[in-house]
């Protein structure tokens, strides 16, 4: 130890130590910064500690060291993907139960551990507002299952901020999948047994169908397929989602479709291109023109949109909860602020400077260029000059954020796109620029009203879309940020993230924009997944939601006046998108949404470049 190291290094020295002795990997390397903690191949990544730390707060962040380090040395990311289950909910409680695991068999080695794990969950359940709920909701099942989890195998009782949900889930877990608790102690050190008690006990919640479990272990058997390989996505993505990745083979070649677009004729319009009431949810049942459909049954459709909706953010919370998500916003931001202020400042620059008057000389007409006239007047030879100012392709154009609200989202994903949709909004305003922020999700888990309805109808074949959607405008394009600030943040609430239907999604945000009379119209879409629906894609071919996301794409980006732009978290878009980025941290998306929309301004507009391309091809 040096004499001049300050308690901060000597405390950030030590924690490092202590990761790479829990997870037994000598060739770690951890750094501490503003990002939240996290851990990919050999880098571990931790929250800064302050100048002068307090006690609770160092055993906070030595807590999720500790999960950190813990999860590295116990746990097997392949055998933890072979046996992810399909459906949001599903996953969320998968990971759940793995993480106590993980967790417990730290704890129950070392009494310091489990004190730290405390304090850090303690933590962690009071900054997400767990001391108020007061019911169940669907976003606080999975962190009920982990604690319970985590009681069966350490005998710890829950974290304080996290009792009283807790105690409102025991009755309905414990007589539903008490059994479960219990062999999960049995086989807690061997991840493979494991992984298929924590599959039955998704079962016996209701979260997966036995049918699609034993699909599952059949699978397992065929490994050495390569299309299940290839089936196999990242970052714990769905099987469903999977599945629809393998079978992109059935979708036309990017040949066949530049041909096909030749034959088309140039008088069809597109879907949402007509006189539709723009406030609506995307149009299920228009095809796009170039799907060939062999039967009806193959047709996009839903089975009942009587259900959906789309309503203001205002609608779905009391004024008072609304203050409180804005205020927990405001604290997120507060850490950021000298960040913020960099990029807001920077994107800020580089719009205005497209705004700045710029002009053509020496022309035959226009207005009279005062600064030429002395060389009229020397050399009268000379004829008079004029000038014009040039157009600019930034004036006139709104800009809308169409935001990814389903349940994996859930944590900071979500809150950085809350945080970077705020700051879009106030730096756009200021350079003139209207921006209008959507969100998507369904209005329950596994199908609601749709699919009780389907139900009550005798289950038909090939229902189409099966859940209720429901489309939210944070902030209209029309609306200053001051009054629509209070809106974003329920994208912080509880229960508001459930699934995602992304094709109809596009469709309806593109027809808004196709309302709007601005000449350049943005829209930019955050995601962190495929299209998935649990309730739709188990009576449906498994690639029904993605095959409509892709030809909703393909008609907007081929004829549309509309320029799309995507950012995936964690989820490689770029199959989806032609103008896309895939960022791995959540960390990274306030930069990456200001630098690509700094980069369309910089760029010539789309319809110029689509009335070039058609000239080239005729």
């Amino acid at each position: 130890m040096k004499e001049s190291d300050t308690p901060t290094e000597i405390f950030k020295r030590s924690t490092s130590a202590t990761v790479r002795a829990i997870a037994e990997r000598g060739d770690l390397t951890v750094s501490f910064g503003a990002e939240p903690p996290s851990a990919a191949g050999t880098r571990v990544k931790l929250p800064a500690p302050a100048r002068e730390i307090s006690v609770e707060e160092a055993a906070q962040l030595r807590g999720a060291a500790d999960a950190l380090a813990l999860r590295l040395r116990y746990h097997d990311d392949a055998i933890h993907q072979r046996r992810m289950p399909g459906g949001e909910m599903a996953r969320a409680v998968y990971d759940a139960v793995e993480q106590a695991r993980v967790e417990a068999l730290g704890a129950r080695r070392m009494v310091g551990v489990a004190a730290n794990l405390s304090a850090m969950l303690d933590e962690r359940y009071r900054r997400q507002g767990y001391e108020r709920i007061t019911e169940r909701s669907d976003v606080t099942l999975a962190e009920a299952v982990r604690l319970l989890a985590r009681e069966q195998l350490t005998g710890e009782r829950p974290p304080r901020a996290a009792q009283r949900v807790v105690e409102s889930w025991r009755p309905y877990l414990e007589g539903r999948i008490g059994k479960d608790f219990a062999e999960l102690e049995r086989c807690i050190r061997d991840q493979e047994a494991y992984a298929r008690v924590a599959r039955k006990l998704i079962q016996d919640l209701d979260l997966g169908d036995a049918d699609s479990a034993e699909d599952s272990e059949e699978a397992e058997g065929e490994g050495d397929e390569a299309e299940n390989s290839e089936g196999q996505t990242e970052g714990g993505e769905s099987a469903a989602a999977g599945a629809e990745a393998s079978l992109e083979g059935g979708t036309p070649e990017e040949g066949e479709g530049e041909e096909a677009e030749g034959e088309e004729s140039e008088g069809e319009m597109m879907p949402g291109t007509g006189d539709e009431d723009p406030s609506k949810p995307g149009r299920p049942g228009m095809l796009p023109r170039n799907a060939q459909a062999g039967s009806e049954n193959e047709l996009y459709k839903a089975f009942t949109t009587a259900c959906d909706e789309v309503v203001e953010a205002e609608e779905l919370c009391d004024p008072d909860e609304l203050n409180r998500l804005r205020h927990l916003l405001d604290q997120q931001l507060a850490h950021l602020q000298s960040v913020i202020a960099r990029l807001a400042n920077r994107l800020q620059r580089r719009l205005m400077a497209k705004q700045t008057r710029a002009w053509e000389f020496d022309l035959d007409e226009g207005m009279l260029d005062a600064a030429r006239l002395a060389r009229v007047i020397t050399n009268p030879a000379y004829p008079l000059s004029y000038k014009r100012e040039k157009e600019t392709n930034f004036r006139d154009t709104v800009v809308t954020l169409l935001i990814d609200n389903s349940g994996s989202m859930r944590g900071r994903p979500i809150t950085v796109a809350a945080m970077s949709a705020d700051i879009l909004a106030r730096t756009l305003e200021r350079c003139g620029v209207k921006v209008e922020i959507l969100g998507f999700t369904t209005r329950a888990w596994k199908g609601g009203q749709a699919r009780e309805r389907w139900i009550a109808a005798g289950k038909p074949p090939n229902p189409g879309r099966l859940n209720d959607l429901r489309h939210i405008v944070y902030k209209p394009a029309d609306a200053p940020w001051r009054r629509a600030r209070r809106s974003l943040g329920l994208m912080l609430r509880e229960g508001i993230l459930k699934e995602n239907i992304d094709g109809e999604a596009l469709l309806w945000a593109h027809n808004r924009l196709l309302g709007r009379s601005e000449q350049r119209r943005i829209l930019m879409v955050i995601s962190d997944g495929a299209p998935v629906d649990d309730s739709t894609l188990s009576v449906n071919p498994g690639n029904y939601l993605e095959r409509h996301l892709r030809e909703v794409i393909q008609e907007i980006e081929r004829f549309s006046p509309i320029e799309l732009l995507a950012i995936g978290i964690g989820h490689d878009v770029t199959r989806y998108y032609r103008r896309a980025v895939t960022i791995v941290d959540a960390e990274q998306l306030g930069g990456t949404v200001m630098e690509k929309l700094a980069e369309l301004f910089d760029e010539e507009p789309h319809q110029a470049r689509g009335r070039a391309a058609r000239r080239r091809a005729g």
